[in-house]
């Protein structure tokens, strides 16, 4: 199935009563950094903390009222687990996320806080199967937290907000976990201006797109070796990685450090909070790994950062 700009305007109106339109900031310390106007599309600052919520509320207002009285589960990180926790609450439909052990014990609160039930599996790899395993028993509706058309239009919603205030943006930088982001911002911009560029960035220890990308299949990794919890699912989704062939100009790696240095300088220089996977965009220009292009725009997709980790780097 593919995503249509349409279908992405169509998940604009769905979703407007559970989100907020994020700024678009043009950051002076920044541009004068990397000597180009840099511009930051501020998802951190977005309802339950990233542009999850986007995507959640667009997929799960396709609920029938069956599916909606039994119940729902998830995987996740963190985030997407929040956004769909969140609209649960809302619309008071029983809702359960399965996280990784090593998740943030802020996101897994934030999560417990919404009324959701966790279950944390240790073996990120083999998150999926323990998802379905527990859908299976109590029939209830799975929500993939990416490699589901109703996501990645919902995600893509970002991309129509970016070109509203910024037409004439050159190039999109936007980390990469499943691909949800980088798929649907990437047919709504390509769609409205053929000559933007989209770069995805990856950390080096959970290289998911870029290896769907070579094998032109989805892959899922056997070994997932990163902190940045919210750029490491075990695979890329299967249409994110079709969607991606046609519409993202390249994805390059960073190292972990370089995500945590770019923590940082957000803070200092933006004075934004931005969780690692967020300040991925910027850890890619700031390592020389990207050249910005005129007028760039950093999508810094999510602030749930874990204050101890934050405190340990600086």
């Amino acid at each position: 199935m593919s995503i249509s700009l349409s279908d992405i305007r169509k998940a604009k109106e769905t979703i407007k009563p559970y989100i907020s339109k994020t700024p678009l900031l043009l950051s002076d310390q920044l541009s004068g950094l990397f000597k180009t106007s840099i511009f930051l599309k501020c998802e951190s600052l977005q309802k339950t903390g990233s542009f999850k919520i986007r995507g959640a509320a667009n997929r799960l207002s396709q609920l029938t009222k069956e599916e909606a009285s039994k119940g729902v589960i998830t995987s996740s990180a963190g985030n997407h687990g929040r956004a769909v926790a969140y609209y649960c609450k809302l619309k008071n439909i029983s809702c359960t996320v399965v996280m990784p052990s090593s998740s943030p014990k802020n996101k897994v609160q934030a999560i417990q806080e919404l009324g959701a039930t966790v279950t944390l599996h240790e073996h990120r790899p083999t998150m999926f199967e323990r998802t379905e395993q527990i859908r299976s028993e109590r029939n209830l509706t799975f929500i993939h937290s990416y490699d589901d058309p109703y996501i990645i239009a919902g995600q893509g919603t970002v991309g129509l907000e970016i070109y509203d205030d910024l037409p004439d943006a050159d190039m999109i930088i936007a980390g990469v976990g499943g691909g949800g982001l980088i798929s649907g911002t990437a047919v709504a911009l390509k769609s409205l201006n053929s000559k933007i560029k989209i770069i995805g960035v990856e950390p080096e220890g959970a290289a998911t797109l870029t290896e769907g990308l070579k094998k032109g299949a989805q892959v899922t990794l056997s070994k997932i070796e990163t902190i940045v919890d919210g750029l490491s699912p075990p695979n890329a989704g299967k249409l994110n990685i079709e969607i991606s062939k046609k519409f993202v100009d390249d994805v390059i790696l960073v190292s972990d450090n370089q995500i945590i240095d770019a923590v940082k300088l957000l803070l200092d220089k933006a004075k934004l909070f931005v969780e690692l996977a967020g300040a991925a965009g910027i850890a890619a220009i700031l390592s020389g790994k990207v050249k910005p292009g005129k007028k760039t725009v950093v999508i810094l997709s999510g602030g749930n950062l874990d204050l101890d980790r934050l405190k340990s780097w600086i």
